[in-house]
């Protein structure tokens, strides 16, 4: 599903909203989440899952061109974990 999908599927199960409203709904959703993991927070939504920010140290990696090896820097990186009822559902699909 794209994010336009998205829109177009709240747009259409509540007619109330504009368009317009509806995508700011997603864009308020996403930003928020987003600025909870900058700040390394988690973010849980029940029977959906947990966003979290992972950190992930320093270690050598091998340019697959030209075979070198390099130092690939310390980095945090978003991770998530599907929650009980999500994996539920899409095994039963």
């Amino acid at each position: 599903m794209l994010r336009s999908e998205l829109v177009d599927s709240i747009h259409k199960d509540n007619p109330y909203l504009t368009r317009e409203e509806a995508e700011r709904v997603v864009a308020v959703i996403l930003e928020s989440v987003i600025q909870t993991l900058e700040k390394g927070a988690r973010v849980e939504l029940r029977g959906f899952g947990a966003f979290s920010a992972r950190h992930r140290g320093p270690r050598k990696g091998r340019n697959p061109r030209t075979g070198e090896t390099v130092m690939v820097p310390e980095k945090h990186v978003p991770f998530f974990r599907a929650g009980k009822e999500l994996k539920a559902r899409v095994d039963n699909h």
